[in-house]
């Protein structure tokens, strides 16, 4: 059983006037316009996206336990 660190973002700022580069991070994390919520593995990779535009989201850690 091995533990996977999973991540809930919530998007919780416009992307409006935002650089191109945090709209490229956000919606390389899945996230489409304000209020919407994904899922995502806490990977090195998204980590570093959510490290640039962290003002923008809200972040609750969902881990849990996969077979």
């Amino acid at each position: 059983m091995m533990a996977v660190r999973r991540l809930r973002l919530t998007l919780v700022r416009s992307l409006a006037k935002k650089t191109s580069r945090q709209r490229s991070c956000a919606f390389g994390l899945g996230l489409k316009r304000r209020g919407h919520s994904v899922l995502v593995d806490a990977t090195p990779e998204n980590l570093g996206m959510i490290r640039k535009i962290e003002s923008l989201l809200a972040v609750e850690d969902q881990s849990h336990a996969t077979q």
